[in-house]
């Protein structure tokens, strides 16, 4: 048995998976040396290895290509560790180097590279002619392995570099630390009319049909307690059965909501608006201080509000082929979409003069197309981003340039274009 200390070592070192790479890659060679010359180099023909001389060549290209594999992965993770330390936290690092996917990786192309080397002193290119073939054969073989490995690596690395991916991989490692040190003796008890989320995750998407069709048969009506991209915990409500609850499966409706580690844009628009507004607080913030491109973003979200102005929002009432509701869930209504693009904008940038130059132009357009109904939450934000400007600027004549609306920021706004006199001519 391995001592606590050793344990704790093999852990949390990077080094020493790709080191037992190396040394099982090195073993695995003197086995399979072993078996050819028993054999006496018979085993695979020659006909799928190739000839002695393109052996050599297509194992000394693996072997280099390896090494530049392996160098290039862990450059670029260096590099990538460095952002997340800057990004993030420096104390996000660990968790990176002890993630075992990357260490397999890397123990996989150092692995292959260490086989190559050794098999290719057991081709004799200039004398009989012999091919060592389960050797050459395995060599092949790890070559395709790395190959897979490093797209698997690249997809892995890219999730684990995420925002969301990171928080994951901090996340679940101390839900497991939790389990381990905090066992659990007490059996819940689960109420017959809700749903409970199997795992932690955010609802990025949903069955309807499938749900419509389970609460139709039993008779009953789903409410889905969060609303689309909310976070559940584990063991947290998903539905709350009005009806039958024992007629339904539980785990099956579980099973219709898809959990994910970070919110997407399959049915959940509201997330586009977040991260605009994200970008857009970005540029505003110190030390970025680019509010040209926050007013970039404000030209996105204000065409995209545009667009909802007039439409239809849906009632989260989903009916069966008779008319019943099945299953109803909350949505994101009119005023939710403006409060979600304006309030942070408004909060973090009236104190630079394009922002709330931009969002008045922003709203006094929306006011020209939004119905009645839809009016009062953007005559909430003009009040709101007024009283914010006149708090920022003590003086007159910037408080009036910050009020007034204008669609590049600074530019195009009433107070800087050419008041030309209207002659007969231009009325012609």
């Amino acid at each position: 048995m391995l001592s606590l200390r050793a344990r704790h070592r093999l852990r949390v070192e990077m080094w020493i998976v790709p080191l037992l790479c190396v040394l099982a890659a090195i073993l695995l060679s003197l086995i399979t040396v072993a078996i050819d010359r028993a054999v006496g180099d018979r085993l695979i023909p020659i006909s799928i290895t190739g000839k002695p001389d393109a052996v050599s060549a297509i194992l000394g290209t693996i072997a280099s290509a390896m090494v530049t594999l392996t160098t290039l992965v862990l450059t670029v993770t260096t590099v990538a560790v460095q952002l997340a330390m800057g990004q993030f936290s420096p104390r996000i690092v660990r968790a990176l180097l002890q993630d075992r996917a990357g260490q397999l990786a890397y123990g996989l192309f150092a692995a292959t590279f260490t086989f190559a080397m050794l098999a290719l002193r057991e081709v004799d290119a200039i004398g009989d002619g012999t091919v060592p073939g389960l050797t050459v054969l395995v060599a092949y073989l790890l070559m395709l392995g790395s190959i897979a490995a490093l797209f698997l690596y690249i997809h892995h690395a890219g999730d684990s570099l995420r925002a969301a991916g990171l928080i994951d991989l901090v996340g679940d490692d101390l839900h497991e630390q939790i389990d381990r040190l905090y066992p659990s003796d007490e059996v819940v008890s689960i109420p017959p009319d809700l749903v409970v989320s199997p795992e932690p995750g955010i609802v990025v998407q949903l069955d309807y049909p499938a749900l419509v069709a389970a609460a139709q048969e039993a008779d009953s009506v789903l409410e889905l307690v969060p609303m689309m991209g909310d976070f559940v915990p584990a063991g947290a409500p998903l539905f709350r059965i009005h009806g039958h609850p024992v007629r339904l499966d539980r785990e099956y409706l579980a099973d219709l909501v898809v959990l994910a580690a970070e919110r997407t844009h399959s049915d959940d628009p509201a997330y586009g608006f977040r991260k605009l507004v994200d970008i857009a607080e970005r540029g505003i913030a110190t030390p970025f201080n680019d509010p040209t491109t926050a007013v970039m973003v404000i030209d996105r979200l204000h065409d995209s509000l545009r667009q909802l102005a007039t439409r239809t929002f849906p009632t989260g009432r989903h009916r069966d082929a008779a008319g019943d509701v099945r299953l109803i869930e909350r949505v994101f209504s009119w005023e939710g979409y403006v409060r979600l693009v304006f309030d942070e904008l408004r909060l973090a940038g009236a104190a630079s003069p394009q922002i709330p130059r931009r969002l008045f132009a922003a709203l006094t357009d929306l006011k020209t197309v939004a119905p009645l109904d839809r009016q009062p939450p953007l005559d909430r934000q003009i009040d709101l981003l007024t009283a914010a400007v006149k708090h920022q600027f003590d003086d007159g004549p910037d408080q009036d340039a910050a009020l007034t609306p204008d669609q590049q920021g600074i530019g195009s706004g009433p107070d800087l274009e050419p008041q030309a006199p209207v002659t007969v001519a231009d009325s012609a």
